[in-house]
């Protein structure tokens, strides 16, 4: 395998990659020789699990920074930045912003005898799962550990544009990230930095068993998609590695599919 990252000096910064698509990026980032930086927020009891996951991640030879913390604080941002300054002391560079969040609300509009979406869920998901990538964006930007040729890619979903039962709150987010992501890519594009989002097709993964009749979205997915499969977070983490390389820094400000054509149907 081609490292094409080794001896460069770059990092890759994963907001929420302890599990599912952040992870999976994280490991195949590391695997062409990326250094790997993920901050997290997991609880005592998924200790042991997450260990043996980062041990193989830096048994690629890689170096490894984590932190467990609550990355929509401000204060606790700025102490992974500070930090990350003095770990990179004037040569380490963030090459990839990787903003794999997944923190909402999922409840319905109306229903009877259940608590249902107030404007504060509305708030609470769009500022976690869109605004924080301009509020990292902005400290790594004022930090100045972004490389000269750097990277932002976030997640969003089908939920876009599509009507889901329960996921108004998320959908409202996605569309909130995507316009944030265009943005960054015309605003910041003078000083090196790309902006895209990848549109994942249905993954497997703790968030989207989370959504109520996920089941229903499974069995559906594997009759609609061309391919008759799920997208894995493998899937995702290969088109993240793809933008990642020097090849694609003419891509700028787009909403990619990742899905084996799933959008298409």
């Amino acid at each position: 395998m081609v490292k094409e990252f080794e001896h460069s000096n770059y990092w890759a910064l994963i907001l929420g990659g302890s599990s599912g698509l952040g992870l999976a990026t994280a490991k195949k980032l590391a695997k062409h020789g990326m250094n790997i930086c993920i901050v997290h927020r997991n609880s005592r009891s998924q200790h042991e699990i997450i260990e043996r996951e980062f041990e193989s991640i830096k048994k690629e030879g890689v170096l490894f920074k984590s932190f467990n913390i609550d990355a929509f604080k401000v204060d606790k941002r700025n102490e992974v930045i500070l930090e990350l300054s003095q770990l990179f002391d004037g040569k380490g560079r963030i090459r990839t912003l990787v903003h794999s969040v997944a923190k909402g609300n999922l409840k319905p509009m109306i229903a009877d005898n259940k608590a249902t979406l107030s404007s504060e869920d509305f708030n609470l998901t769009i500022s976690a799962m869109a605004i924080s990538l301009y509020d990292w964006t902005q400290a790594i930007f004022k930090g100045k550990l972004f490389g000269s040729d750097a990277r932002i890619i976030s997640f969003t979903s089908e939920g876009n544009t599509k009507a889901w039962k329960n996921y108004a709150a998320v959908s409202a987010a996605k569309v909130t990230l995507e316009a944030i992501t265009r943005n960054i890519a015309l605003e910041f594009a003078p000083y090196g930095i790309r902006a895209n989002c990848i549109q994942a097709g249905v993954t497997d993964t703790a968030s989207l068993r989370m959504i109520p009749g996920s089941e229903e979205i499974i069995k559906h997915t594997l009759l609609r998609n061309p391919n008759k499969r799920l997208t894995t977070p493998e899937d995702v983490a290969n088109a993240v590695y793809l933008l990642s390389k020097d090849e694609a820094g003419w891509i700028n400000g787009c909403v990619i599919p990742v899905d084996g054509g799933e959008h298409l149907s």
